[in-house]
């Protein structure tokens, strides 16, 4: 009897885990599903003109990376995410060869290097790097639980981030490598660092900052690219350039304004339709669906974000084991300064940094990649209620 009981325990245990779908966070999904939906739809509208003889060119193919998504987030449930620990060598390798394949494959685009062209689909590294590096800094933080307030387990998890968002940011990228640095202080935060680590680590970023903005350009080198630079200053005086730098932001403020509380419909957004609003189909999105669905529309889409960071925050306090809770709180660092950030811009409280609107922007790399860190969240869950149910049947035994 006493040999049968831990495998009976174990046996459900593993039911539970192989049964995944039955124990998904529903309200999760159905956030994820919305947010792709709404994107499909406004990409439909928004880009009918955009490809000669080819309406739905755009619109096929969201819909397809959305497909492969929701795929994807329902199938990661069914691993238990614990054992990707023990690939965290292999992971974090992977991550830097990705990105330095770029620079060796990949051609430039408007002056960037950041997509690697394959037959069927377009691949930009650095964001399934988001994942990885969240799954990465989390085992090694694991791995040094009991060192976590020793100066140097932070510099070595900061250093480890650097690198890869150093390599992005040559590219050159910025928004994403700015997503690599909050993820890291995300895990750093979670993992209970102390706070005098977050005051030196701030002011180090604040002379950081002041030298490439400053600094170095005073003294002829040039860190960031000038256009760069005219990006992160001309949201604070959008008006002194207004055909350059401005010109988007002034654009997509427009746009905004002019859908009002129901909107103008796809055929009345000028600023859409007629290409006033550049990009509209990727870093500003937000500002057809203000245009085209008004207040009413804007209002969904941040609904929807809400429901998904509240439900990924719930999921993160619910966690088996700290690997779990650090990859929960990596993630939720990155779809929050995502969301922060893109709307930000479009409204002018936030510089351009061509940061992505998660699971609305049209990508493949940045749809499948989200649905895929939705699906980790989803495998926490999933986790946390087999653990919570098998010591429930332990505790009645």
């Amino acid at each position: 009897m006493q040999a049968t009981a831990p495998f009976g325990t174990a046996s459900a245990s593993s039911r539970e885990t192989r049964r995944g779908f039955g124990d998904i966070d529903l309200l999760l999904v159905l956030a994820a599903v919305g947010l792709i939906a709404c994107s499909t739809l406004t990409i439909g509208t928004a880009t009918v003109t955009d490809v000669d003889g080819s309406p739905y060119y755009y619109l096929t193919r969201q819909a397809i990376y959305g497909a492969v998504g929701v795929f994807l987030m329902l199938l990661v449930p069914r691993f238990d995410y614990s054992r990707l620990r023990e690939l965290s060598v292999g992971i974090y390798a992977t991550m830097i060869a990705s990105i330095v394949l770029v620079f060796l494959v990949a051609t430039a685009t408007r002056g960037s290097k950041r997509w690697i062209e394959l037959p069927f689909f377009t691949f930009q590294p650095s964001e399934l790097g988001k994942v990885l590096l969240v799954l990465a800094l989390a085992a090694f933080v694991v791995d040094r639980a009991r060192r976590l307030g020793e100066r140097e387990t932070t510099s070595r998890i900061v250093l480890l981030a650097l690198v890869p968002a150093m390599l992005v940011i040559a590219q050159p990228d910025l928004g994403t490598g700015l997503v690599y640095v909050v993820i890291t202080g995300a895990v750093l935060f979670v993992a209970g660092t102390k706070w005098t680590h977050f005051a030196v680590l701030g002011a180090l970023g604040a002379v950081a900052v002041a030298v490439v903005l400053a600094g170095a350009p005073a003294v002829g080198i040039e860190v960031l690219k000038p256009y760069q630079v005219d990006r992160l200053t001309a949201f604070m005086s959008p008006t002194d350039d207004p055909q350059s730098q401005g010109y988007q932001l002034n654009q997509s403020i427009t746009a905004i304004g002019a859908g009002q509380k129901t909107g103008r419909g796809p055929a009345g957004a000028t600023q859409t339709r007629l290409d006033f609003l550049p990009e509209h189909h990727t870093d500003f999105i937000f500002s057809v669906v203000g245009e085209e669905f008004g207040f009413l529309g804007a209002a969904l889409v941040l609904s929807l974000f809400a429901l998904l960071i509240w439900r990924a925050l719930r999921i993160l306090t619910t966690a088996k084991n700290l690997y779990g809770a650090l990859i929960a709180g990596g993630i939720v660092a990155m779809l929050m300064f995502q969301i922060f950030v893109n709307v930000g811009m479009t409204i002018g409280i936030m510089p351009i940094t061509g940061v992505p609107l998660p699971l609305m922007s049209y990508g493949g790399s940045s749809v499948i990649v989200t649905f895929l860190a939705v699906g980790l969240l989803q495998s926490i869950h999933v986790q946390a209620r087999a653990a919570a149910a098998s010591k429930g049947r332990e505790l009645i035994a």
